[in-house]
């Protein structure tokens, strides 16, 4: 009877275990199931198609993004790369590093972009790396320069009887500084900072466009243009949306129209003004205007960018 007893206890522990150890099985199949099907959605692997791509918004640094597009370079399935941008700009530096990854992109495969309603400075200097872009008659562009802000707080500490005492190894370490002004010397070498960047950003316009740099300097005067009056200047390429950047990668690069265009995934990380403002103001783009710093090559009229 014990014997008999033992044998159905041991059963009983041996069907557990077997039990435990499917579910754990068919879990683990699950997770990795959800990670690769994730991954795919995110670099889009899978069968052949246009990626596309989301700009919106204040372009800041956002090493994910970057990451992404050069992926995009090794990814097979993804036979061109259709970046729609809708952006005042931004920080200086993150519209340059959006235009270089895809200067990397188009040299394996051909890169289009299709403007929103604005798509000025910072968004004009990624928009430069397409091999073509289309533009509404109404989209907002241009704006191509660089600024460096400068708020100091001198008038008020002084109204309120507050000094500051600044210890520096040098007279222009910590220039522009928010509890002192400027000084000549200071203001010459961040001008000559500004105008080394602003150097920088004709060049690509005039590299990229194929405009001889007389015509630039007049153009990168800060001034924006109208889609149609940026088509005059050969700012871009031609009026449209994505349906005609569809039909221009099929003209030049025999890419079917009925190929199915697939998103790219990004993820933004907030940051905490955002959170600080998201309650008292919809859209995060004041937040984000506060958090920029450094150069900045961003259209600065305060509007939200869905018109």
């Amino acid at each position: 009877m014990s014997s008999k007893t033992d044998m159905f206890i041991d059963r009983r522990r041996l069907k557990r275990h077997v039990t435990f150890w499917r579910a754990a099985t068919i879990v683990a199949v699950v997770m990795m199931s959800v990670v690769v099907i994730g991954k795919a959605n995110l670099i889009g692997v899978g069968r052949h198609h246009v990626a596309l791509l989301e700009i919106e918004g204040l372009i800041l640094s956002k090493p994910q993004r970057e990451q992404m597009l050069y992926d995009l370079i090794e990814n097979a399935a993804a036979v061109a790369l259709v970046v729609r941008i809708d952006s005042p700009g931004g920080e200086t530096a993150a519209s340059e590093s959006v235009y270089r990854a895809l200067r990397a992109i188009s040299e394996v495969k051909p890169v289009v972009v299709v403007m929103g309603s604005v798509a000025a400075s910072g968004g004009y200097m990624a928009a430069l790396a397409a091999d073509r872009i289309f533009a509404r008659e109404s989209t907002i562009t241009g704006s191509i320069g660089v600024v460096l802000e400068a708020t100091n707080l001198v008038g008020l500490m002084e109204m309120m009887g507050v000094e500051n005492e600044t210890i520096r190894s040098g007279p222009l370490k910590a220039q522009p500084n928010l509890l002192e002004r400027l000084t000549p010397d200071a203001r010459a070498v961040n001008q000559r900072l500004v105008d080394d960047i602003h150097g920088m950003f004709k060049h690509m316009v005039a590299e990229r466009r194929g405009l001889d740099p007389n015509v630039v300097e007049v153009l990168a005067d800060g001034r924006v243009f109208s889609g149609a009056d940026a088509k005059s200047n050969g700012l871009i390429d031609a009026l449209g949306g994505l349906p005609e950047a569809r039909r221009w990668l099929e003209e030049e690069y025999a890419i079917p129209v009925t190929l199915p265009n697939q998103a790219l995934q990004t993820f933004r990380t907030k940051h905490w003004l955002d959170w600080l403002f998201s309650t008292a103001i919809q859209k995060s783009y004041f937040a984000e205007r506060l958090t920029l710093d450094g150069l900045v090559s961003v259209w600065h009229p305060f509007i939200s960018n869905k018109w």
